[in-house]
């Protein structure tokens, strides 16, 4: 697929998305483009520059800020458990079930479904985090 910005004899521009290069080719050689502002059939390729660069230099939608921030937040103010998640977390809540003072660390870290499951069962209070820990990201 590629997508191409299209200008129209009445000056309107657009863009649109085709199969190949030989498909806007042989669609306009036809005459089935036109101008959804106007109608015209006389349509050709503008200038364009391709998109080049990271998704960091995108900029991020108001929701992507937000779990940014919250990333921001669990890191510093969280302790990193990796594949021990489940262990520590248990630990925890039995610790708090004691009313021991170490039940006020915050932890996160990965758990398959098993674990995650037998935590819910077993009252042990958890949340999905809405990112991957870095240490699972390249």
């Amino acid at each position: 697929m590629i997508c191409y910005a299209l200008r129209c004899a009445g000056g309107h521009a657009f863009e649109s998305w085709f199969q190949s290069a030989d498909a806007f080719d042989g669609l306009a050689a036809k005459g089935m483009l036109s101008c959804a502002t106007c109608g015209s059939t006389d349509v050709s390729k503008s200038l364009m520059a391709p998109k080049v660069g990271s998704r960091q230099d995108a900029s991020e939608t108001p929701l992507e800020a937000k779990i940014a921030a919250f990333r921001r937040k669990v890191e510093s103010e969280a302790t990193y458990v990796g594949g021990r998640f489940a262990t520590e977390a248990r630990a925890l809540h039995e610790a708090a079930q004691a009313e021991d003072r170490r039940a006020d660390k915050a932890i996160y870290g990965e758990a398959n479904a098993r674990e995650v499951r037998s935590l819910l069962e077993d009252g042990v209070p958890i949340a999905p985090l809405p990112f991957m820990p870095k240490a699972k990201t390249n």
